[in-house]
């Protein structure tokens, strides 16, 4: 039964938002069956949502930036991350130079990481420069940069300039979206700055996102697929959902 069929454009999408942020995100066919209106109507509250900052797209629905924070999202998919980083790990060169973003998959790498292990590191993220930190065998460096209270991260001309200074074996770069069409895609133009830094500094990119990711365009244009050598998921290689990027990135893993 529809709830709130009859509310106007601006009150129906406040409540879709409450309901969202309730509930830690809300899928677009049942928001349209509540409301008791088409999904295309929702599909642009959901548009509007996104532009103004509150929301961010995901694979048939939003999440509410508000419970998007890092400290909620470390937990969030975990499992799916930590597959992720299992992956991830034999890829790394032993002895070489590593550029991490400041996404919470690879602050999950970064836990990962043998005891043993022998790596430089970049990361802009300070929560995974401290994990990196009690790696004995690895040369942590954080970039310095203005500090971005959501991703716990640090951006902007310094950041840049940092992950510039270097010359990376690889880099594990995450987004907030990624699509067969416009590639990978952040919340604001700084973030997608600092993966366009790390890529072009980087001998290999890896994109790493959990599925939840698939086929999802945040508001800001990052990368083109054609920049990305290996895409890492918690799906298995042969999974349906990695169809629309067999034919635009190198290797799947």
């Amino acid at each position: 039964m529809a709830l709130k069929g009859t509310l106007d454009g601006e009150t129906r999408r406040a409540a879709l938002l409450d309901l969202a942020s309730e509930r830690g995100g809300l899928h677009l066919s049942e928001a349209a069956q509540l409301w008791g209106v088409h999904p295309m109507t929702i599909r642009r509250d959901f548009e509007v949502l996104e532009s103004i900052g509150r929301v961010r797209r995901v694979r048939g629905g939003i999440v509410p930036v508000e419970a998007d924070a890092f400290g909620a999202r470390q937990g969030h998919n975990l499992r799916a991350k930590e597959r992720i980083a299992e992956k991830i790990v034999p890829l790394l060169p032993d002895g070489g130079a590593v550029g991490l973003d400041s996404s919470t998959t690879a602050y999950v790498l970064a836990d990962a990481l043998p005891a043993d292990s022998s790596f430089t590191v970049v990361t802009n993220g300070l929560s995974t420069f401290e994990s990196l930190a009690r790696l004995n065998g690895v040369r942590a460096y954080l970039t310095g940069g203005e500090r971005e209270e959501q991703n716990l991260s640090l951006v902007g001309a310094l950041t840049l300039s940092a992950f510039g200074a270097f010359h990376f074996d690889v880099s594990v770069i995450s987004a907030l979206g990624v699509h067969g069409e416009s590639g990978t895609s952040e919340s604001t133009l700084a973030q997608a700055a600092v993966k366009d830094a790390m890529a072009r500094a980087s001998a290999t990119v890896i994109l790493a996102v959990d599925s939840t990711k698939l086929q999802s365009r945040a508001r800001v244009r990052a990368l083109t697929l054609d920049r990305i050598d290996t895409l890492v998921t918690d799906l298995d290689p042969t999974d349906e959902h990695l169809a629309p990027y067999r034919d635009l990135v190198p290797r799947l893993l």
